[in-house]
């Protein structure tokens, strides 16, 4: 008889996210009555704007259920393109766009299709934590590499350079990052596709919180590297999380296996979801977008000199994303029980530096700024009560 408990090499390589034990249990406190305050799960707390809920809708009530095209709804494509154009200037063909259930599944077409076994992906630590397993689960490998405050948490060319192998295959960053929010200038994006392009590989980024910026205007590293790759979302800016739709832009010629791989692994993605996101891009919804984002933008701006006051270190203020990423020093050594302990004490929940790594995991955490600001306020009011007693 087959041993139920058994698992696969993957699938005992993938470590568990902490931060969903932790939104377990606080879950399980809210069932029982205590007030939580969810700062641990990077998902806007905004619903999916009316007008991508009617057309979802709309296209329900059209009976509009069927399957669509493999890489996703050719209007939409087009559409997407078209928000390249006008957005930021760059030409793509629709051809380019792979539309995917979620930023995510577009990752697995990616590692899918330019990953071999023992292949490596670049990615900076700390950094969002699935990226590696997407690498391991087609026997590539996460090549990680420490990132400190003071290079914004961010790979740069000279870690490129240093830390190049003979099987390092491409780079992975995020603009806007997850977890620290700090975001890769023009600039910045030209010097890593040089390098990157230089020592043979190739450039992925990795813009799924796009739109979610503060201190400058959105942007994309298409602007500055046409050969690019770029992963996207409808989740985060688009307030589309549980519809499950992301994208990836990917340069001419990969079309082919990236369609054979997507009719195999998914068949299609979601088409109420489809639909619903072919108005995204129009001028009522964005306006509501944009509204959301001032909203973030002051969440932001109370919560990063608050956390500063009770103790924690912010060296790097995040330039965009729903996160701020904190040094926890001066209160723990262990920054998974240090978050069990401030949730079963204080009713906050955020999230252990763990999750997103290894380079000063321990002594980091993040929080999220996806409850109303009055929520903020509560919760450094209930930390502050609680620091001084540790």
């Amino acid at each position: 008889m087959a041993n139920p408990t058994f698992a696969s090499d993957r699938a005992d390589a993938v470590k568990p996210f902490q931060v969903m034990a932790l939104l377990s249990e606080a879950q399980q406190r809210q069932a029982n009555g205590q007030d939580v305050i969810h700062l641990e799960v990077g998902e806007p707390d905004f619903p999916t704007p009316e007008p991508m809920i009617e057309a979802g809708m709309q296209a329900l009530r059209e009976r509009k259920t069927r399957y669509t095209p493999a890489l996703g709804m050719p209007e939409l494509r087009e559409r997407i393109a078209r928000y390249y154009e006008e957005g930021f200037g760059v030409s793509l063909s629709p051809r380019r766009i792979a539309l995917a259930p979620g930023a995510s599944g577009a990752l697995l077409l990616l590692t899918a299709a330019r990953l071999n076994p023992q292949d490596q992906l670049m990615l900076a630590d700390p950094g969002y934590p699935c990226n590696r397993y997407f690498a391991r689960v087609f026997e590539a490998h996460g090549q990680l590499v420490p990132c400190s405050a003071e290079q914004a948490w961010q790979l740069t060319p000279d870690d490129l350079r240093t830390q190049w192998a003979e099987t390092t295959k491409a780079v992975l960053v995020a603009s806007p990052a997850n977890p620290t929010g700090t975001v890769l200038t023009a600039a910045q994006l030209t010097a890593l596709h040089q390098q990157t392009r230089q020592l043979g590989g190739e450039l992925w980024v990795d813009e799924i919180y796009q739109g979610l910026n503060y201190s400058s205007e959105a942007h994309t590293v298409l602007s500055v590297a046409d050969d690019a790759v770029v992963l996207n979302s409808f989740s985060k800016y688009f307030g589309m999380t549980g519809w499950r739709l992301g994208w990836a832009v990917i340069p001419e010629g990969w079309e082919s296996a990236f369609e054979r791989l997507a009719q195999n692994l998914f068949l299609a993605p979601s088409t109420p979801a489809q639909h619903a996101a072919m108005v995204a891009f129009e001028p009522d919804t964005l306006a509501i977008l944009e509204q959301r984002r001032e909203i973030l933008r002051q969440r932001r701006d109370y919560l990063v000199p608050a956390l500063r006051e009770l103790g924690f270190g912010v060296p790097v203020s995040p330039d965009g994303g729903l996160y701020v990423y904190a040094d926890a020093s001066r209160f723990t050594s262990d920054s998974l029980a240090f978050c069990l302990q401030a949730l079963e004490e204080t009713d906050v929940a955020f999230t252990p530096g763990l999750d997103f790594g290894d380079y000063l995991a321990n002594t980091h955490v993040r929080f999220a700024f996806t409850e109303e600001l009055p929520r903020l306020e509560q919760a450094i009011e209930r930390l502050s009560a609680w620091l001084p007693r540790l």
